[in-house]
């Protein structure tokens, strides 16, 4: 991947692998925007972008993100100022129909048409999986380091963290299967596949800037 022309990184994490941190701690080493499932959904329902509103802007201007964008004041800092959430309990896959899955990918298409970025979610290899310079990552970790994570994270019990990734990782791969006829655990889906299990999120920045051949 050449970094020094418009670039993609696409990041699909397990839940408690650290995979969303890693992504924006590396979007800030590479000084580029990062984007999660969580934030374009929130932009898509708020604005009510469908398939065919997107469709238009499109033919108005091919850099549709680009004014996009400008319209509403979101800059490199967009996940710092615009207000979401993301309620780990009930992800929004369960809400997502076949058009809400097409004008999601139609965003994420339009944002890496106007500037290098590091999208962090579940179809991010399928979606980009013909753009001419990106680079598709799997992070993975035990079980064992998952539940410590996401009690940590959530103020949960072991029983409670087991639980929760069970059935985020049921919605997830039915997620995948459904709108990309592939899984998220075949590994020829990426082109580097990372063990979160006994590194920490800045580690694991660090593995991928050197096999992009830069350093922290």
């Amino acid at each position: 991947m050449n970094l020094n022309e418009k670039f993609v990184i696409t990041i699909n994490r397990e839940l408690g692998s650290g995979g969303r941190t890693v992504g924006r701690k590396l979007a800030e080493q590479l000084g580029v925007p990062f984007y999660d499932k969580a934030l374009i959904k929130a932009l898509q329902e708020k604005y009510h972008l469908t398939v065919s509103e997107i469709e238009s802007m499109k033919g108005r201007n091919h850099s549709w993100w680009a004014d996009f964008k400008r319209a509403l004041n979101l800059g490199a800092r967009m996940n710092e100022s615009f207000n979401y959430q993301l309620d780990m309990s009930a992800e929004p896959d369960l809400l997502t129909t076949d058009e809400m899955f097409k004008a999601e990918k139609e965003i994420l298409k339009g944002v890496a048409e106007d500037e290098s970025c590091i999208v962090a979610g579940r179809s991010g290899f399928f979606v980009f999986r013909h753009h001419p310079n990106r680079l598709s990552i799997l992070i993975q970790a035990s079980l064992g380091h998952r539940i410590d994570r996401v009690c940590h994270k959530q103020d949960m019990s072991p029983e409670e963290a087991r639980n929760l990734i069970e059935k985020v990782d049921k919605m997830r791969e039915n997620y995948v299967k459904r709108y990309t006829k592939s899984s998220r655990y075949y590994t020829r889906n990426y082109d580097l596949v990372i063990s979160a299990d006994g590194k920490s999120e800045d580690e694991i920045v660090e593995l991928i800037l050197l096999y992009l051949g830069k350093r922290m």
